[in-house]
């Protein structure tokens, strides 16, 4: 791994002297780790629940508190998502009701958590790398000329400079590149969903409630907010939340042995996933792709057949509970960080696998019955 200063926001190098970890003075008053609470329609995107785990195993490095940012309509019920960020380890949430942030859009969404920011000083600020979250994200670190790590695959806090230390792949995903934000607050970073664990809720966990206001109104914002027209697809493919997902890569040979996938994906009552290869070679649609520029995953189980492991695609799945995989090379890199390896072909593999698992669910309906 490499470090590298946060291209946003260089650390500066004085001549003649290595690198500074001396914090300025005006910026050790920002204190604590906060997360932006991404909601719609009512609900809160599982993706800000993940990174509140991880908010709070960073403040405890730093000995400092977890916040919760909640912007939304005069309506919407976020003093109830404020409880619920609680049980997930929030210390405080941060809650701003206006008008004008009834549905996201940038502008007043931008101004809201600037604003946030510039009066209660956070030194980390996390929110999900979704569409939102990427969109919010981008526009508020500009704002604050400071520093983003977007779609980084882990959080840490270095030792020496207790720096927030964000790894994401870089160069096409073969390298993994730890970024620090050394002389910029707060440090900024973007994380995907189901990247991180889903902590466990404390039921009886409570905090602090800090209402504060917006100042914008209607006329000030360009984009208008005409009318919400649901995704009508947006609910058959669903990779990042399915427990089994079989995936297939180049290895398969031709786009007509997927079908082998498919056929035990469906008996294991899962999902397909596939290598950027694969989808690039029109052999599977795109919203099938697990890596780093497709879909991370994290189900309970994960079979790759024919895919070789590399980081690209290893850091979109490494997080799945159990994977399988299959591959004739045995010194695939995927071998080094499977639970299970067969070392075969995966055109005899993925049929006899089919039929082993179609029996034994046959068995068990029988005993059921």
């Amino acid at each position: 791994m490499s470090e590298t200063p946060s291209t946003a926001a260089p650390v500066k190098r004085p001549a003649g002297r290595g690198r500074n970890l001396e914090l300025p003075e005006h910026l050790k008053v920002y204190k604590g780790v906060w997360v932006f609470i991404e909601h719609d329609r009512g609900h809160v995107h599982s993706v800000s629940w993940e990174l509140l785990g991880e908010a709070r195993k960073l403040a405890d490095k730093l000995g400092s508190t977890v916040g919760a940012v909640v912007l939304g309509g005069t309506d919407e019920p976020l003093e109830k998502f404020a409880a619920e960020a609680f049980t997930y380890g929030a210390d405080k949430a941060y809650i701003v009701h206006d008008p004008v942030l009834a549905g996201y859009r940038n502008e007043p969404f931008t101004k809201g958590l600037t604003d946030l920011v510039n009066k209660y000083q956070p030194e980390i600020l996390l929110l999900g790398a979704t569409s939102m979250g990427r969109d919010l994200a981008g526009s508020v670190a500009t704002t604050l000329l400071t520093g983003l790590t977007a779609d980084c695959t882990e959080l840490n806090i270095d030792p020496t400079s207790r720096a927030l230390a964000a790894t994401r792949p870089t160069f096409g995903g073969s390298l993994l590149c730890t970024i620090m934000t050394l002389a910029y607050r707060p440090q900024m970073a973007t994380v995907r969903p189901r990247v991180l664990a889903m902590p466990q809720p404390q039921a009886n966990r409570t905090g602090e409630i800090v209402q504060d206001t917006l100042g914008m109104v209607e006329s000030q914002i360009v984009t208008k907010l005409l009318d919400f027209i649901a995704d009508a697809s947006n609910d058959k493919i669903n990779l990042p939340y399915a427990d089994v997902i079989v995936s297939g890569g180049k290895g398969l040979k031709n786009p007509e042995n997927f079908k082998l996938v498919f056929e035990l994906a469906r008996v294991l009552g899962g999902e397909v996933g596939a290598t950027r290869p694969c989808v690039q070679a029109g052999w599977v649609q795109a919203d099938r792709q697990v890596g780093q520029t497709g879909k991370t995953v994290r189900p309970k189980l994960y079979i790759a057949a024919g895919i070789s492991g590399a980081i690209q695609h290893r850091v979109g799945m490494e997080a799945s509970d159990v994977i399988v995989a299959i591959n004739t090379d045995p010194n695939a890199p995927i071998f080094d960080f499977a639970h299970y390896g067969i070392v075969g072909n995966a055109l005899q593999v993925l049929p006899a696998l089919t039929q082993a698992f179609a029996e034994h669910l046959s068995r068990h309906k029988k005993l059921a019955a």
